[in-house]
């Protein structure tokens, strides 16, 4: 009885060229730059190196809340703002067992900046100003490099 074997799997080729006939892609990015990290990721970082920098001279600092929001809520009359004088960040000041929280709105900073340089300097003026705010003293003394940059 003759058992037929079947014949050995052929290996795959290796693809040369994608089926258009145009090559192999190249990187989606440079290697330098991390594929993982969104916008809202980086921006997110750029304000807490902002919030770092500040933590340094003012270390009440550690216990209030950065965050960051995509937009302001909606509501202009009653929130005190209309559609020219949208907010670039937001202080809520503590109250019964929540901390004092800062945030600052990503979108609006974005619509404003056109390079990451930019964004860095308008995000930490708008952490400065909050910060100030918080803590009632006038932004200057808060960080002496604010607006000199």
């Amino acid at each position: 009885m003759d058992s037929a074997v079947p014949p050995p799997p052929r290996e795959p080729r290796p693809r040369r060229r994608d089926r258009h006939g145009r090559g192999m892609r190249g990187p989606v990015a440079p290697p330098q730059v991390p594929l993982s990290a969104s916008r809202s990721e980086v921006f997110g970082d750029l304000v807490q190196d902002s919030v770092e920098r500040l933590e340094r001279r003012w270390p009440q600092l550690a216990d209030v809340d950065f965050a960051v929001l995509e937009v302001p809520r909606a509501g202009g009359a009653q929130s005190g703002w209309n559609d020219e004088a949208v907010p670039l960040g937001a202080l809520i000041v503590a109250g019964e067992g929540n901390p004092a929280r800062i945030v600052v709105y990503r979108r609006p900073v974005e619509i404003r900046t056109k390079s990451r340089d930019e964004r860095a300097l308008l995000i930490h003026e708008i952490v400065v100003e909050q910060v100030a705010e918080l803590l009632g003293l006038a932004p200057e003394s808060v960080d002496p490099r604010y607006g000199q940059d």
